[in-house]
């Protein structure tokens, strides 16, 4: 290449192979050539979601996977042609901060699909979009932290007000108001997608101002959590191994579902330019609760599977609230 992509890339290969991947069915034999480029390290949590699930894809045989990270907006849209120049059929991403170039660069190149982060719509028939939705979650873990706090003060540490970020929050706070309607919020944002040190100051700063359970959108916000002596929530991954006397439950997200709804859209011919959010669903296997039960109540417990129930049979949504929680 004739700029360096980040400080680390490379090939996933496996042994061609029919395996099936999901119930849409089992993808042919041919390997999709698929690059996700990566505006954060790959340890970021949201970012760690997309490589975990392709790097598994790689593994099943269904597709070549390659990366960069670390690449910063003003290098995005060359990184984006240089992958599709290379044959990649397939270019995943986060088109948050150049959304404008991004779709350009996909109607230069029509004969590849994009699929990114967004929070804009899909635009002609190549460049798809997909949001990250953990509401029914973030809902639910919402319901478990209302039953565990002293203080009925709640933190949430935040990346940057966008719509994606604001939904989880706010989801989070609904399940919690529907335990204890009198639960005080603590929000902060850290003004980026990756600096944990910035996370747990901003979580240190909730818990000094009375915080007891602290809602972790971003890395670094258990750490002040456990430094405290106070517990913590985690989203888009499960810390509880990182953290097994602070974190009691996760709102996680899954992308092979999208994954695998893009690869075989790819491979049928048929048009990308569609929005796959809705394949984030927990009735699609895209975002579930992960929790510690010996941590909770039984009662609690029995409340929130109940709920969690009637979000898998549809009898209850989530409402979407994109708005800046304050």
């Amino acid at each position: 290449m004739s700029w360096e992509l980040s400080r680390r890339s490379f090939l996933v290969t496996s042994t061609v192979g029919s395996l099936a991947l999901s119930a849409r069915g089992a993808f042919a034999d041919a390997k999709l050539k698929v690059a996700c480029i990566h505006a954060s390290p790959v340890e970021n949590a949201w970012n760690s979601r997309l490589h975990e699930a392709l790097q598994a894809a790689a593994k099943d045989g269904a597709i070549d996977y390659v990366f960069s990270e670390g690449v910063s907006g003003t290098d995005y849209p060359r990184a984006m042609r240089e992958y599709a120049d290379q044959g990649n059929k397939l270019i995943l991403g986060e088109s948050y901060a150049v959304e404008t170039e991004a779709r350009q660069v996909a109607a230069d190149y029509p004969d590849t699909a994009f699929l990114m982060g967004s929070s804009g719509k899909p635009s002609g028939k190549n460049f798809g979009t997909f949001a990250t939705r953990t509401e029914e979650a973030c809902y639910l873990t919402g319901m478990l932290a209302a039953t565990l706090s002293k203080t009925v003060k709640f933190g949430a540490v935040g990346a940057i007000p966008i719509p994606e970020v604001n939904i989880e929050i706010n989801a989070f706070r609904a399940g919690v108001r529907e335990i204890r309607p009198d639960a005080k919020f603590l929000i902060g944002f850290i003004g980026t997608f990756f600096d944990p040190p910035k996370a747990r100051e901003s979580g240190l700063a909730q818990i000094d101002a009375g915080a007891d359970i602290l809602f972790g959108e971003r890395i670094g916000t258990a750490d002040a959590a456990k430094e405290k002596g106070v517990k913590s929530i985690g989203a888009l991954l499960d810390y509880t191994p990182r953290y097994p006397a602070t974190v009691f439950a996760n709102a996680v997200w899954y992308f092979r579902p999208i994954l695998n709804a893009a690869i075989a859209d790819v491979k049928a011919g048929v048009k990308t330019g569609k929005d796959y959010t809705a394949f984030s669903a927990m009735k699609e296997g895209g975002n579930d609760i992960v929790f510690t039960a010996s941590a909770i109540a039984p009662d609690a417990v029995a409340k929130m599977e109940a709920k969690r129930a009637a979000m898998k049979a549809g009898s209850f949504v989530v409402p979407l609230d994109p708005s800046e929680p304050t």
